[in-house]
């Protein structure tokens, strides 16, 4: 038995994976399922276009298996059940929902987190498969400042909502499946894109900020300055930490370790070294959108019956990220250290975050990209400028990096937009958008009413603990 399943391939970080294993000559079997009558291969396929296109060479294909990870059995056939059991020595469980609450332990993201991973467990005890590799997040050690042991025994902070919640059950049921020889968990911080092109095809966290942003920039003349007025307070000092790693570190650490047996059988925090704090990211968004206005006005200074309206637009907007104010944990990352130590998590500083922020941008969050799947398009998928091996970059290749400018660096272009389309570092933002502010300002944004039980002239303060009032850079 030769092959590895990878489950969660056409997610973003399942891309980087399967396209890191492949590169390695790892045989992978994929498990997909067929989508809006496109079929399961036909999704595997179109995700390699891109990367050849930047390798320059053809890639190895993997074992396309349609089947659904939610359903039992993975709704594998007869005939795929049996392949897995003949091919397949070891899973590596990648597929997850990020939806932060649930209206019931049938539906997300429990469904997906949870279900998903004892499906995928029933399957190992039936096909005689030992070995699991389970992506888990570091999120599962709740509310605490840390510092965070990758090998301590469970024993979590306050978790925050059903995402957590979730992932936490299926680490503990993952953990207590007997039968597994070996069991290696990895923990991921807060994903974001490409540290090299930007690319991502998930929008969440740090993207729903700088959306905000975006829209509202949009419906707004330059002041005299030449720069837009963005007058926010936000209710932070600035200095809490934000743990940001980007896809293509993540995956390549995931690979690496999944390559060598020797380094199996452990718990991974795929965190960073140097955490970016809530006032730099501020900083690289107000340089980017070219505005200015933001205030730390400190934790609990703000009262809602005092808000702007942009204020309140704004942080009702955000409110899904409340419980994630407070600074984040300190993480113990040695285990990743001792197995990868030539793979440096590439720094979320300034330049790294103007190259996320302009491919959010020119992707439109996604719209761009969901729009066009055929000819230069292709264009836009996860393209890098590969390292050997197509691994993450060395220490040397970032001290380079270090030295190219902050949007693409001369690096493989992630996307070539028509003449206008996108908006680059302190440009206007596009003229299309504009017109869509007429008779509503956020009318991309899904910003709901303000709550029926929020008094427009008085509330108490906000708090880390107030519900729907707190912001999450």
């Amino acid at each position: 038995m030769t092959h590895v399943l990878l489950t969660g391939a056409t997610g973003l970080l399942g891309q980087y994976v399967l396209r890191n294993l492949l590169l390695a000559g790892t045989p992978v079997a994929v498990l997909v399922r067929s989508r809006r009558g496109e079929p399961a291969e036909r999704r595997v396929e179109q995700l390699f276009a891109p990367w050849e296109d930047a390798l320059g060479q053809p890639l190895p294909r993997p074992v396309c298996l349609e089947g659904d990870v939610s359903r039992e059995g993975l709704a594998l056939s007869t005939d795929d059940g049996a392949w897995v059991a003949g091919h397949c020595r070891s899973v590596l469980h990648n597929a997850a929902s990020l939806t932060f609450v649930g209206q019931d332990r049938a539906r997300e993201p429990w469904l997906s987190n949870l279900t998903r991973a004892r499906n995928v467990l029933d399957l190992c005890r039936g096909a005689g498969v030992r070995e699991l590799h389970h992506v888990s997040t570091a999120s599962v050690c709740g509310q605490r400042p840390g510092p965070v042991l990758e090998d301590e025994d469970e024993r979590p902070g306050e978790l925050r909502n059903d995402y957590e919640h979730s992932k936490f059950e299926a680490e503990q049921l993952v953990r207590a499946a007997s039968f597994l020889e070996r069991t290696t968990i990895y923990r991921p911080a807060i994903l974001v894109g490409d540290s090299r092109t930007g690319y991502t095809a998930s929008y969440h966290g740090l993207y729903t900020y700088a959306q905000f942003v975006a829209v509202y920039l949009a419906c707004l003349d330059r002041g005299p300055d030449g720069r837009y007025p963005f007058p926010l307070r936000l209710d932070a000092t600035g200095d809490e930490r934000r743990n940001l790693v980007p896809v293509d570190w993540v995956s390549a650490v995931i690979a690496h370790v999944f390559r060598h047996s020797e380094h199996h059988g452990r718990t991974y925090h795929l965190t960073p070294l140097r955490p970016v704090t809530a006032a730099e990211i501020e900083t690289a968004l107000s340089t980017f959108f070219n505005y200015y206005g933001p205030s730390f006005a400190g934790p609990g200074s703000l009262a809602w019956g005092d808000l702007s309206e942009l204020e309140r637009q704004f942080y009702d907007h955000v409110a899904v990220y409340q419980p994630y104010w407070l600074a984040e944990p300190l993480f113990d990352c040695r285990n990743t250290g001792a197995a990868a130590p030539h793979l440096v998590c590439p720094p979320i500083d300034r330049d790294c975050l103007l190259r996320l922020l302009d491919f959010a941008v020119r992707d439109r969050w996604g719209k761009a990209r969901r729009g066009r799947r055929s000819g230069a398009a292709r264009k836009a998928g996860p393209v890098e400028a590969l390292g050997q091996g197509g691994a993450c970059a060395t220490q040397g290749e970032q001290d380079g990096r270090a030295r190219q400018g902050p949007v693409g660096g001369g690096l493989l272009p992630c996307r070539r937009e028509p003449e206008g389309e996108g908006a680059g570092a302190g440009d206007r933002p596009g003229e299309e958008e504009r017109q869509r502010c007429q008779g509503n300002p956020f009318p991309q944004v899904n910003i709901g009413p303000l709550h029926e039980n929020a008094s427009r002239t008085a509330a108490p303060p906000l708090t880390a603990t107030s519900s729907r009032r707190l912001l999450c850079l």
